[in-house]
């Protein structure tokens, strides 16, 4: 299949939807994700009132549903909305086609072979799509629309979860409680996949005693379709419908049956399609299974296990994302004969040596464990780590894996994650960059033209520093909701809520920490010092407030402790009104965070932090970072687009290491940081913090854009695996 046509994935026709001819596409508008980082969509479906809105976060396919034919007539008679309506449409037809030749076509004319099959546990598209827990989702979302918008051919395999990850609520006393909701799918901007001989796509996978079916949804993400796998239907036994019923789920059997279906249920799936990707690309460890699936379907072809082993490695990229060994995902050996035994039925290919293909990554491991992530780096001719920092660690790791076959597997090389700016990027901010004779910045992403510098260093201070403080105060308003809604729920009284409305101004200095509450993350580590932090931000002269967010995994008990610890810290009187944890960490209120406040914080051991994005997401809309020097920061840091926290030393003890990073972070906030956000000029501006914010945007935009990075895996991974040159450079790497 050549890529130079969209991948066309049918699906069955969507109910309940009833369209006058005159804007029978806004369906199209409606499925197409595309909605998400396009400002101009969002703005027609917010002209559409709501009605029967039964979910928290809201998308535009709810909005057009159940809409009787006479219910239309305003707008269909609004002559106005019938050309934004047009525009959009015509707008639409012209990305998916390609009218102007993406990225991608300019420089790979050659490319005629299929498309890259991306893999994925979790996918961070919208709130409306609850596919994601954290950073992972976040990155693999941020992935397909950089993808989609530099036109290359890809296809995306995911699970589709009954239940999602779980809403977070805080109790009264700081504990995390878990909540499950129910998604209703047909309120939802996914549609049903159409087998080959009509009605929904149902793909058979075997399990010890029993086949499992897999029911197909998509979603179209831009160019990209994403194809999600699902087990609750009533095709299946009642107790395996809940496979695919919650991300993560911390039953060891019930994880492995997941990795199960996206892996070996996902290759099948782009074979009954019709799909023949050139590349396979594994986003961490959860997906490796599908190497096992092509090694099967190469024997069956008559193939040695040898060459079959060859074969699939020749095509396969594998991403690591964590150095930290709990991510490392493995199982009991015996867990996992019994469920190759029903694969390996009828076939040449032996259980022992398949396993013999995970074993574990290092002689300290548990011998009798078996390790997707050393099943991914067998089988996988490219291997990258994160950032720079991580693939040093990983090549520490798991060197030993990649050395046992040297001519082919290379060693582990990095590629540093990067965030996809139209998403996030914040309202004000865009207006700047969408002023009048600016052109559209988003091609400088695009393009990766480092134009984008001169474009930021033309906002004068005062423009960008409003923007800025709109950001702020659309974000401090979200927080005093949410903070109001906490209290009632604890049993406030009314003269307390109406205090809570009244908290956190738009003037005093805010920091924001958001991320999984994972101990290696220290969210605790501003408060090893309570008498000094109770100083800095009460100072009647230069105040400071803190917004922590972000949620810890239900099994991790730790995690969940570091999060009380720290929500018991902000109801301390002594730090009333300066701090405040926020529940339900989602993409919504990371927007809000990253485009809002004044600092971003992060404060993870070293080098426990593969990457991390939310600092890049901060950054892109002017918000200073300061941070441990790990991850993508530790590549970055030049002493003037943010602050270091600490320095290069070897870790040491975890003590020592906490208490030296404690007393940097102090020293920084006391001596410069707090001080120079509150010099101000005669003109009442902080000049010299705007400049910073400047050099932030400009440097680190589009260096850490995930265009960058996808045109990185397009370049480094994809087309060698695809075995197609690059006919031409249109611009110099700048990462």
């Amino acid at each position: 299949m050549a890529p130079k046509e969209p991948l066309n994935i049918p699906t069955l026709p969507f109910e309940n939807l009833l369209l006058p001819d005159s804007i029978q596409k806004l369906d199209d508008l409606a499925f197409n994700l595309l909605w998400t980082w396009t400002a101009e969509t969002r703005a027609l479906f917010r002209r559409i009132e709501w009605r029967n809105s039964k979910t928290k976060h809201k998308n535009p396919v709810e909005q057009i549903l159940g809409r009787a034919r006479h219910d239309w007539k305003p707008l269909v008679e609004d002559l106005d909305f019938q050309d934004q309506y047009r525009n959009l449409v015509a707008r639409l037809n012209d990305y998916i086609s390609q009218t102007e030749p993406s990225w991608f076509r300019r420089n790979f004319p050659d490319w005629e072979t299929g498309p890259v099959a991306y893999f994925s546990m979790e996918y961070g598209l919208h709130d409306c799509l609850q596919l994601y827990s954290g950073g992972l989702g976040v990155l693999s979302g941020d992935h397909l629309k950089a993808a989609s918008d530099l036109g290359i051919p890809l296809v995306a395999v995911g699970l589709l979860y009954a239940h999602g990850y779980f809403y977070q609520e805080i109790g009264l006393e700081g504990r995390q409680q878990h909540i499950y909701p129910n998604y209703d799918f047909s309120r939802l901007p996914i549609r049903t996949v159409k087998a080959p001989q009509g009605g929904p796509l149902l793909v058979p996978i075997e399990f010890p005693g029993r086949t499992v079916f897999a029911r197909v949804w998509k979603v179209q993400v831009g160019r990209v379709p994403l194809l999600l796998l699902d087990t609750d239907i009533r095709e299946n036994d009642p107790a395996d419908r809940p496979i695919t019923g919650q991300l993560y789920v911390a039953g060891r059997e019930m994880r492995l049956c997941q990795e199960i279906v996206l892996g070996i249920g996902g290759v099948r799936t782009l074979r009954v399609l019709g799909v023949k990707p050139s590349a396979w690309h594994l986003n961490e460890g959860h997906s490796a299974l599908l190497c096992l699936e092509r090694i099967r379907e190469f024997v069956n072809e008559g193939r040695s296990r040898e060459e079959a082993v060859e074969e699939v490695r020749a095509a396969t990229a594998f991403t690591t994302h964590t150095p930290v060994p709990a991510g490392q995902e493995q199982f009991d050996r015996d867990l996992m004969e019994r469920h190759l035994a029903p694969f390996t039925a009828g076939t040449e290919l032996d259980s022992a040596e398949l396993l013999a293909l995970g074993s574990p990554v290092s002689e300290q491991r548990d011998s009798s464990s078996f390790s997707l992530t050393a099943l991914a780096l067998r089988l996988s001719a490219y291997a990258n780590g994160v950032s720079a920092l991580h693939g040093e660690v990983s090549r520490s790791m798991f060197g030993s894996i990649r050395d046992e076959t040297p001519e082919a597997t290379p060693p582990i090389v990095h590629i540093t994650n990067g965030i996809h700016a139209p998403t996030w990027i914040g309202r004000d901010i865009r207006r700047l960059l969408n002023s009048p004779g600016e052109g559209d910045w988003t091609e400088l992403f695009h393009n990766g033209d480092p134009g984008w510098d001169r474009t930021v260093e033309q906002i004068p201070d005062a423009d960008l520093w409003t923007a800025h403080q709109s950001q702020k105060d659309r974000l401090l308003r979200v927080v005093r909701q949410q903070v109001s809604e906490q209290m009632a729920r604890h049993g406030a009284g009314p003269d307390e809520l109406r205090a809570a409305l009244q908290m956190f101004s738009p003037e005093i200095f805010t920091i924001g920490f958001a991320r999984r509450f994972a101990t290696y993350k220290r969210a605790g580590l501003l408060f090893s010092d309570p008498d000094r932090l109770h100083t800095l931000v009460n100072d009647e002269d230069r105040p400071v407030q803190i917004l922590y967010a972000g949620k810890s995994h239900p099994a991790d008990v730790p995690g969940q402790e570091t999060l009380r610890s720290v929500y018991q810290f902000s109801k301390d009187p002594s730090f009333s009104g300066r701090i405040v944890v926020l529940e339900n960490y989602t993409m919504r209120l990371g927007r809000f965070l990253v485009g809002g406040v004044d600092l971003w914080l992060n404060t993870p051991r070293r080098p426990h932090e593969a990457s991390g994005t939310s600092g890049m997401k901060a950054a892109l809309n002017g918000v200073i970072h300061c941070s441990i020097l790990d991850g993508w920061w530790d590549e970055e840091y030049d002493g003037k687009t943010g602050w270091a926290i600490g320095n290069r030393e070897p870790p040491g003890p975890k003590e020592e290491q906490d208490r030296r990073d404690a007393v940097s972070l102090y020293e920084l906030l006391e001596t410069e940081i707090v001080p120079l956000y509150y010099d101000r000029g005669p003109d009442g501006l902080p000049h010299e913090w705007i400049a910073r914010m400047k050099a932030s945007m400009a440097t680190l935009a589009v260096r850490f854009s995930a265009d960058r990075m996808v045109r990185e895996y397009t370049e480094q991974a994809y087309a060698p695996l695809a075995g197609v040159p690059l006919r031409k450079r249109e611009t110099k790497r700048l990462a």
